[in-house]
């Protein structure tokens, strides 16, 4: 198994996304790129420690490559928003990846050049990519929190559409039992 860590923004959202697709083993929810050691959600909140909300992926290579998923990644979250996606606003929803190996950087730089050469978004990418640091995992009510609870206001308004507009476009590339 390979692992990355991404932070597109609210975590929730990211790990409903990826925990759909096949040759993912598992993701978790958590914090990285900060200063203060085994921080809380409160204080991630306050912008203060300098974390972002990722997920950590294990993935298996063979199944799904590492530029997929990348490719998903940008397409399910905003790439050019400083400190912002939607109305989630501060430092802790800044779009970056936290690589693990000088691959994996190339990788991603290569395909943030890919994308901007093509012109996939109207502004400039501004995703960063890090090594990753010392990753912490978010408590256990942000673990699997869309599916564990889709009925509340956030899960149907926010993470179902992005949930639906990855689906038509990446639907070969889900696990069956999220297909609908």
């Amino acid at each position: 198994m390979q692992k990355v860590t991404l932070g597109g923004g609210c975590f929730w959202c990211t790990e409903a996304v990826f925990q759909t697709l096949k040759g993912v083993d598992s993701v978790i929810s958590g914090y990285m790129g900060g200063s203060l050691k085994h921080p809380t959600y409160m204080e991630i909140c306050n912008g203060d420690t300098g974390h972002a909300e990722v997920i950590q992926i294990a993935f298996d290579e063979e199944i799904i490559s590492f530029n997929e998923l990348l490719l998903i990644f940008f397409k399910t979250h905003n790439p050019t928003t400083l400190n912002r996606q939607g109305n989630d606003i501060g430092t802790q929803y800044r779009s970056v990846i936290f690589y693990e190996n000088e691959t994996q950087k190339l990788q991603a730089q290569q395909m943030i050049e890919q994308l901007s050469e093509e012109q996939v978004f109207d502004k400039p990418i501004i995703t960063t990519v890090v090594p990753a640091t010392e990753f912490y995992e978010a408590e256990d009510y942000h673990q699997n929190y869309y599916n564990d609870n889709q009925g509340k206001p956030y899960c149907a308004f926010v993470i179902q559409p992005k949930l639906n507009k990855f689906a038509s476009e990446f639907k070969e590339k889900m696990k069956p039992e999220y297909l609908t």
